[in-house]
């Protein structure tokens, strides 16, 4: 990745992701369901040993660091400088973190691209098909993939509002709202008398919308679950959308 295309990429990046408040917030992510759900992924893919895969959009590095462990090849990638940072300290032989953007092919091919926990759909609908076309320039022939993302069904349904979550003294507002288009998510506090306003926003993306993307694609989708056990998934009451999809051969 040139210096240009991190700057040009940085600059639509959206800087609550690389704020120490976002890990604040967020510090009771599941180390434990990472770690389950990656022996469990990887059960059912049954990928060689020593396979290179590429975990896109890494942030920490929590399911990469899993994944080295199970004797595979792991690159982790993510525009987060912090999060790479606190990656990085994780680094071995089998197992690097760079800063990069997910939506521009990585100069090598890899035998598996994950995407997971719902680190897809922060941009506007072209840039998605963009990561999709990464990840399959990405992969190697019949290279596999998997995105794991909300079931947004369940999301709107279930969908609170307001919200006050109190972290290291912190008082986070926060206010989510949808519709047919995004999730979106406001998050104020203040800290040392300074005042903070940070939004997410998420494409709200269905099975069918995934469909139309990977139809777009040389991607084929080859299997869809409905949660971190590999349910069926199920539009009304899975909490989860999780593709896995294989690289054609042209």
């Amino acid at each position: 990745m040139s210096k240009k295309s991190i700057l040009d990429s940085n600059k639509n990046y959206n800087n609550w992701f690389d704020s120490s408040y976002y890990h604040i917030l967020y510090d009771n992510r599941d180390y434990n369901e990472a770690k389950e759900f990656v022996k469990t992924i990887l059960n059912h893919l049954k990928l060689k040993k020593n396979s290179k895969i590429l975990d896109a959009a890494c942030g920490k590095g929590r399911h990469s660091i899993e994944i080295e462990k199970f004797g595979y090849n792991v690159t982790g990638i993510d525009l987060s400088k912090n999060s790479i940072r606190e990656a990085k300290k994780n680094e071995n032989k089998n197992l690097n973190f760079l800063i990069h953007d997910i939506s521009i092919p990585m100069d090598e091919k890899y035998d598996a691209v994950f995407n997971l926990f719902t680190s897809f759909g922060y941009h506007d609908k072209k840039k998605d098909l963009d990561v999709l076309n990464a990840i399959e320039m990405n992969l190697k022939n019949n290279g596999i993939g998997i995105i794991d993302f909300f079931n947004i069904k369940k999301v709107k349904n279930e969908l609170v509002e307001n919200e006050i979550i109190i972290k290291k003294n912190i008082k986070f507002n926060i206010t989510r709202k949808a519709n047919k288009d995004f999730v979106y998510k406001n998050i104020k506090f203040e800290d040392n008398h300074r005042k903070f306003n940070y939004n997410e926003s998420v494409n709200a993306l269905s099975l069918k919308e995934f469909e139309e993307y990977f139809s777009k694609t040389n991607l084929e989708i080859l299997e869809v679950f409905g949660d971190y056990n590999l349910k069926e998934f199920k539009a009304t009451v899975s909490p989860r959308l999780i593709i896995l999809f294989q690289k054609k051969i042209k």
